[in-house]
C-alpha cells in the first residue's frame, strides 16, 4: 500500500518534500499540502545554493511550509577546497539569519567517505537547524559506513536514490538503509520519483518521507525571440521555455502516494 508503516505501528501518511527553485514553486508546494520544500538554484546542474534574495522572498511568500536550503557552491563533485568550505559556512550563516528552517549539505573525501571535518564545520554553522545530507551520499564508496558516520554527526535525514539513477532502481539498497537507520536518522528516497512510481518506491523501501520535483515545462511569455543566441552551453534548455513546479504534478504525486491499495501502479 502507499503508506509506510513504522515497526509495530499503524500505517502513516508519508511526509512530502518538494524540490523548488522559485517562490512560485514554494507557494505551489505549500498550497498542495506538502510539508517541506528544498530550495535550490540551477536544477539543471543538480542544484546549487540559491541567492539570499531568493531565499528571503521564499520565506516571506510561502509562510506555513518549512524551507530547507541547499548549500552547494557549484555543480560537479562533492570534494571542496578551503575557499569553497568558507563560502558554504558563510552561506549557511546567511540562510539561518534569513529564516531558513533547515539546511541541506554534503561533502565527501576524494576516497568517497563522508568528509567529517568539513561536515562538522557546516553543521556548526547551521546553529541547531535540522540538517539533511544531500545526494552526495549517492557517490559515497560504502553506503552503510557513510550512514553510520552521518548518525555520528547527528544529521536529521539523508536524501538518496539508493546510489542508482532513480529511487525506484535503488529501492533494494534504500530498503536496507531504512532498516539500518531505524529511528536514528530518516532515510528519504529521492530521484526520479513520479506519480506513476511513488507507491512502489514507498512500498519497496518502507520510507516515511519522499522527495520529488514535480517539474513541468511551460512556454516563455516572450513575444520577441532571437533563436540565434544561447545563454548557456550546447547542453542547455531553450531560452523560451521555463521549468516550473507544476501544481497538477505535485497534487497527482501526493494523491497517488496516499491512495489506498497503491492505485498509482502502471507502466514506468
Amino acid at each position: 500500500m502507499a503508506d509506510s508503516a513504522p515497526r509495530g505501528g499503524a500505517p502513516v501518511s508519508p511526509r512530502f518534500e518538494v524540490c523548488v527553485d522559485s517562490a512560485r514553486g514554494a507557494v505551489t508546494a505549500r498550497d498542495a499540502g506538502a510539508h517541506r520544500v528544498e530550495l535550490c538554484s540551477a536544477l539543471f546542474e543538480g542544484g546549487v545554493t540559491p541567492s539570499a534574495g531568493l531565499l528571503e522572498t521564499v520565506v516571506e511568500a510561502a509562510r506555513g511550509i518549512e524551507v530547507n536550503v541547499l548549500i552547494r557552491p557549484r555543480g560537479g563533485d562533492f570534494i571542496f577546497d578551503r575557499y569553497e568550505v568558507d563560502a558554504m559556512v558563510r552561506d549557511i550563516g546567511t540562510a539561518v539569519r534569513l529564516g531558513a528552517h533547515g539546511i541541506v549539505l554534503g561533502a565527501l573525501t576524494a576516497e568517497g567517505a563522508v568528509d567529517m571535518a568539513v561536515c562538522r564545520r557546516l553543521l556548526s554553522a547551521a546553529d541547531g537547524r535540522p540538517v539533511t545530507f544531500h545526494r552526495a551520499f549517492d557517490m559515497a564508496r560504502e553506503p552503510f559506513e557513510a550512514l553510520e558516520r552521518l548518525v555520528e554527526l547527528g544529521v536529521d535525514r539523508v536524501l538518496t536514490s539508493g546510489q542508482e539513477i532513480s529511487a525506484l532502481e535503488g529501492a533494494p539498497l534504500l530498503a536496507r538503509l531504512v532498516r539500518a537507520a531505524g529511528d536514528r536518522v530518516i532515510v528519504m528516497p529521492g530521484g526520479g520519483v513520479t506519480a506513476r512510481n511513488v507507491t512502489r518506491v514507498l512500498r519497496l523501501t518502507g520510507a516515511r518521507e519522499i522527495h520529488f520535483s514535480a517539474g513541468t515545462t511551460v512556454e516563455s511569455p516572450a513575444t520577441h525571440r532571437n533563436s540565434r543566441a544561447l545563454m548557456g552551453g550546447t547542453l542547455s534548455r531553450g531560452e523560451y521555455t521555463r521549468r516550473i513546479t507544476g501544481p497538477a504534478e505535485v497534487r497527482a504525486l501526493m494523491n497517488a502516494a496516499r491512495a489506498p491499495g497503491g492505485s498509482a501502479q502502471g507502466p514506468l
